[in-house]
């Protein structure tokens, strides 16, 4: 599998945007040959790695390293990491790829392998070359973590709502305040943590906040206790409360003020994946629901044959097909660095993540009583489900 990666990271950028767009100019479902070797090379590890210790994870709530190193080891834990950084430099669309056939297996398990991505994105965007060299390179060279430190108690998704301030001190800054539900908040080897440092409370959003890059073990980081959630129970998820942190003032990400838009400009990289994600889910649900509808039998046929059976089926199958172009879309436009990306993201992610729950509940209700047993699959795939509606916001853009 690594000489498959090594083989692909030449030539993934490239492809990205122009194979897919050289008959029409325009968005186009077509894989390339490389695009399917990715896609091919997740869905093995997916299906060797990942599908078979998910219910151990859900159960037990263990972060699962081992899996993670392996990830790590074949380029699939920080795919979009650019190539002078040390990753294979993949695009949002490559990744979308990668993150639904590892979602198929378990979700949780891949926000524990593709979360890191989220913190990343905002050195990617808008970090120098210096933060860049030093942050994305440390991750590449090991199995190490990063958290996107954004919401709070009081602020999800109204970021504006942000009240961890941050004052500058001579050549530091000093954080105090509180992030919630934090991925990878236990484990991770340093922040991007959004913070006020305009204290006028009318100071527009564009300029009130600002982007840092803060090391874990830097005195006066805190992080809470692991929650016990509903579904990806083994994705380390935490609050943090920073103390009197103190920050040099390089490890600001574009300058003071810039760091709501930083911030958003995150999103619309993101949520393509994340909808991607939801897409796996439903996929899974789907798969099993329709196995399951061929064997059980009820009144000496299965119950695929019976209509009300056969049409969830068929509305499931649309859901999952329709969100997977959406996801596509979003990823397409965002490479293709098209004006207002975050439409399109937005759309994918409130589209699949509302897919993804409604055919993850329709799976248990094909399975019946047994759907509703920890036995079964589909109960873990419909709380997993759920988180889709929830994280990364539900920000829309207007056309």
């Amino acid at each position: 599998m690594l000489k498959i990666i090594q083989k692909l990271a030449p030539i993934s950028r490239k492809t990205c945007g122009t194979i897919r767009s050289a008959s029409t100019g325009g968005f186009s479902i077509n894989l390339s040959n490389e695009q399917r070797d990715i896609q091919e090379l997740a869905r093995k590890f997916t299906k060797d790695e990942i599908t078979p210790k998910a219910a151990y994870h859900d159960r037990t709530g263990e972060f699962p390293y081992d899996i993670v190193k392996k990830a790590h080891a074949i380029g699939l834990m920080n795919s979009t990491l650019p190539q002078e950084y040390g990753g294979i430099g993949l695009s949002v669309f490559d990744a979308c790829l990668v993150v639904e056939e590892m979602s198929f297996g378990c979700s949780g398990i891949q926000v524990a392998i593709t979360s890191s991505g989220l913190a990343q994105s905002p050195v990617i965007l808008a970090g120098n070359e210096q933060q860049k060299k030093k942050y994305l390179g440390r991750l590449a060279e090991e199995p190490l973590f990063a958290a996107f430190a954004v919401t709070e108690p009081g602020a999800g998704s109204d970021v504006n709502g942000v009240k961890t301030k941050a004052e500058k001190k001579g050549d530091e800054w000093v954080l105090n305040g509180q992030k919630m539900w934090i991925t990878n908040g236990g484990i991770a080897n340093w922040y991007f943590v959004l913070a006020r440092t305009n204290p006028d409370p009318k100071a527009p959003a564009s300029k009130a906040f600002t982007g840092f890059i803060v090391e874990a073990d830097t005195p006066g980081v805190t992080p809470g206790r692991k929650e016990l959630n509903m579904g990806q129970r083994c994705s380390d998820t935490r609050g943090i409360t920073f103390e009197d942190v103190r920050v040099p003032k390089e490890n600001v990400l574009l300058g003071e003020g810039a760091g709501f838009r930083v911030a958003m400009q995150t999103f619309d990289k993101t949520r393509s994946p994340v909808a991607a994600a939801a897409v796996g889910v439903a996929s899974r649900a789907l798969h099993e629901a329709l196995n399951y509808s061929l064997q059980r039998k009820t009144f000496g046929v299965p119950i695929a044959q019976h209509q009300a059976v056969s049409t969830l089926l068929a509305d499931m199958g649309i859901g999952v097909e329709t969100a997977r172009l959406m996801s596509r879309k979003a990823a397409w436009e965002e490479d293709n660095k098209n004006p207002n990306t975050a439409y399109y993201a937005s759309i994918a992610k409130c589209y699949a993540a509302d897919m993804a729950n409604k055919v993850a509940s329709d799976a248990v209700q094909v399975f019946g009583g047994c759907g509703f047993n920890s036995e079964y699959p589909v109960e873990k795939l419909m709380r997993d489900a759920k988180i889709y509606q929830i994280y990364e916001g539900w920000h829309m853009v207007k056309p």
